[in-house]
């Protein structure tokens, strides 16, 4: 099942990050794994920062590009938001010791999953952000039954 919407501008795509939190509170507690594609500055970044704002967090979000991966344990949500563009091989993150992260009551939002191959799990959903025209287009894809029922919230 895939989904798409055109983010006009920065607010646009950080609406869309807060409705996609709140798609996210019912599957919560299951686990979620969101990879975040596109290339640099298409927008996962903002996206991420106005999902984190739909659960309720105003401190900064920004990319954890030189961390590779910033926590964000809330009363309600942890969210562990990723950034894997600068791993040399996929077996860097493996070395991060992240596998609890990826368990039941986390979000995780992996930016450049595929630079972690194998190591890194599959995505219950994946939203790729592309340029069109002076905004952005997003593309949702479920990936699990998680990911539909998200995903279904998300535009229903």
């Amino acid at each position: 099942m895939q989904r798409e919407k055109y983010f006009p501008d920065e607010a646009a795509t950080l609406a869309f990050g807060r409705v996609l939190a709140s798609a996210l509170e019912q599957a919560v507690r299951f686990g979620v794994v969101i990879h975040l594609t596109g290339d640099l500055g298409a927008g996962k970044t903002t996206l991420c920062r106005g999902l984190m704002r739909g659960f309720r967090y105003h401190g900064p979000v920004k990319s954890p590009t030189y961390t590779l991966v910033e926590p964000y344990e809330l009363s309600n949500v942890n969210v562990y938001h990723f950034d894997l563009y600068r791993l040399s091989v996929p077996e860097e993150f493996e070395y991060l010791g992240v596998e609890d992260y990826f368990t039941a009551d986390n979000v995780c939002l992996i930016e450049w999953a595929s630079r972690g191959g194998a190591f890194v799990p599959k995505a219950d959903l994946e939203i790729e952000l592309v340029s069109a025209g002076d905004g952005r287009q997003g593309l949702c894809v479920a990936s699990s039954k998680k990911g539909h029922g998200i995903l279904k919230r998300l535009f229903d």
